[in-house]
């Protein structure tokens, strides 16, 4: 598309081949647009390129003012193509929805906005700033554009990528005044945007960096293919990280104060890949734990029999769920209302994420044979009343835990398993002897994270029957009104309908029932059904029951939980 652009430019003598040929180098190597780069290296302005294309194309030429353009049309078009086609929603007219664009030889935006709205596309044209200068004011986005120009300005040549870098280049480049600044731009934005991860991720032909706001990845910016090497320097750098070792993972950790006061520990996780070194960046914001089980996510029955289970002098519960479902979270929520000046607790981590007053942490570093059993050894001989284990990983890891719940020990550990029953299951599989599980084990909670409904742009959704019907919702209550939610979007949310996370969670206890299912090799589906009629309520139900209440909709709970069809109409029980 920018090809056929380019033509129209150099055909109109805007622009010469030669300018354009350069143009569209600089387009592919920093990931913008054509358009931006022709003003920035200085062949044409703004205006010069905008009434050229008007007068070209016989569009109207319009002066963008974010604050007339009315929410419920620009929420029209997903942010994400709004963002990556750099395409405005101005106003609905009928069947008609009138656009504002850079670029109208881009028929694929085009395209892509009358498959998803089901509208006609009316295209008005704007200059390349004020499409940027909406994008910020709707998304909260830092102006990068203005921060790579600092790139050009200065004139420096970035080393280029091959095995025999000069490490004092690479040294030099890291603590230019651009590198320093791109960084700290892109640190500063993820902690405004509530980001709990950054992926800076380099390809063949890209340079790509992504925030995981409210447990989704979004694309945040292209920086140039020539700054790879000294913005990951950077980053090794301020994680004090070897920038000449880029063979072998590292990890590291970064500590910011905002300006703000804001404080955030920054866990940093380098892979090398095929094109270079991906580089994750996880935030911890103290201040964002929440120690308060009662928020959560735990329903009242389900919150009860956790607290019951949690003050219970011995024995073992654990926690389940895939990486970043915020198991971490419910157990310091609960080391926290265990916390007491009169218990020991101590704990062992990889890594250990917040430091909580009162509990002995300890990091576990494999490297020199620190691991998960070796701290658990240790806790033994440190008269401990509460051990926390941050995952149970291998069968000497499970053993030493069993045996220390069944010593008058409490024991809190985590797996990665689908649910509550297949944790048995697994378990089993590791070695352990099914006997010793009935006599430790108290409970299991399987847990996901689903994102919560914005408050302030919160409304009714229409949902038809079949659909609650499907995902299980009963039908004589679909039959009296089931009424679900959805966010319609608004700046509170930066558009996206939804603001912060809940947990869902399914707690099994192990009742009498099922400790005796267990000793006789019952499957996980004979479990889940026993501990069902006994008043479990699955993660499908829990995630009904966030719908019931209006906190959460039906598409995040079908995203992070599985159907409980197959399992017999047992489940109706749970609702």
């Amino acid at each position: 598309m920018e090809a056929r652009l380019g033509d129209v430019l150099v055909r109109g003598g805007l622009v010469t081949r030669e300018q354009l040929n350069e143009a569209l180098g600089k387009e592919k190597e920093n990931g913008s647009n054509l358009v931006q780069e022709l003003v920035r290296l200085g062949f044409s302005t703004e205006q010069q390129l905008t009434d050229f294309l008007a007068k070209q194309f016989g569009l109207q030429k319009v002066e963008i003012d974010n604050n007339e353009i009315p929410n419920n049309v620009f929420n029209l078009v997903p942010p994400h193509l709004v963002q990556k086609h750099q395409v405005i929603p101005l106003k609905l007219l009928g069947s008609t929805l009138t656009v504002a664009m850079t670029d109208p030889t881009n028929l694929a935006a085009l395209n892509e906005v009358k498959f998803i709205t089901g509208y006609g596309v009316r295209v008005q044209l704007a200059s390349s700033s004020s499409v940027r200068k909406v994008l910020e004011q709707r998304f909260g986005t830092v102006s990068y554009d203005d921060v790579l120009k600092k790139f050009s300005e200065t004139g420096m040549e970035i080393i280029r990528d091959e095995e025999d870098i000069n490490l004092a280049e690479l040294q030099e480049a890291t603590n230019e005044a651009p590198v320093v600044t791109l960084v700290n731009a892109v640190l500063a934005d993820a902690a405004k945007r509530g980001a709990s991860d950054i992926h800076i991720e380099p390809y063949e032909k890209v340079f790509r960096i992504r925030f995981r706001v409210d447990g989704i990845l979004h694309e945040i910016m292209n920086p140039p293919l020539r700054l790879k090497n000294p913005l990951l320097s950077r980053l090794k750098v301020m994680a004090n990280l070897d920038i000449a070792e880029r063979r072998l993972t590292q990890d590291g950790r970064i500590k910011l104060k905002m300006g703000n006061g804001q404080e955030l520990d920054i866990r940093v996780s380098v892979l090398p890949t095929l094109f270079g070194e991906k580089i994750v960046m996880r935030l911890l914001d103290k201040s964002n734990l929440q120690l308060d089980m009662t928020k959560l996510g735990f329903d009242p029955q389900t919150l009860k029999d956790f607290q019951g289970a949690i003050y219970k002098p011995y024995g073992m519960i654990l926690i389940t769920g895939p990486t970043g479902s915020g198991k971490s979270t419910t157990l310091y929520s609960a080391l926290s209302e265990l916390n007491k000046p009169d218990v020991n607790i101590s704990t062992a981590e990889d890594p250990v994420e917040y430091n909580l007053m009162g509990i002995n942490q300890v990091q576990v570093r494999d490297e020199i044979g620190l691991n998960f059993a070796a701290c658990l050894r240790s806790f033994l001989r440190q008269d401990p009343d509460i051990i926390m284990v941050g995952e149970i990983r291998d069968l000497e890891t499970a053993q030493i835990g069993v045996k220390a719940a069944l010593t008058g020990h409490l024991v809190l550990s985590t797996l990665h398993t689908n649910d509550a029953p297949s944790t048995i299951d697994r378990l089993i599989n590791m070695g352990v002897e099914p006997f010793l599980l009935t006599s430790s084990v108290n409970l299991i909670a399987a847990q996901r994270l689903v994102r919560k409904i914005c408050s302030a742009c919160k409304e009714p959704a229409e949902v038809s029957p079949e659909a609650l019907i499907n995902i299980g919702v009963e039908a004589a209550e679909v039959s009296m009104g089931f009424q679900a939610y959805h966010g319609k979007g608004c700046p509170n949310c930066n558009h996206t309908g939804y603001r912060g996370r809940l947990a869902l969670y399914e707690v099994m206890v192990l009742h009498e029932a099922i400790k005796e299912l267990i000793l006789r090799g019952a499957s996980a589906g004979d479990l889940k059904r026993e501990a069902v009629k006994l008043g479990m309520s699955t993660l499908r139900m829990s995630g009904i029951q966030k719908m019931r209440e209006g906190l959460t909709t039906i598409e995040e709970t079908v995203r992070v939980t599985d159907s409980d069809k197959g399992f017999g109409s047992v489940f109706s029980l749970g609702m």
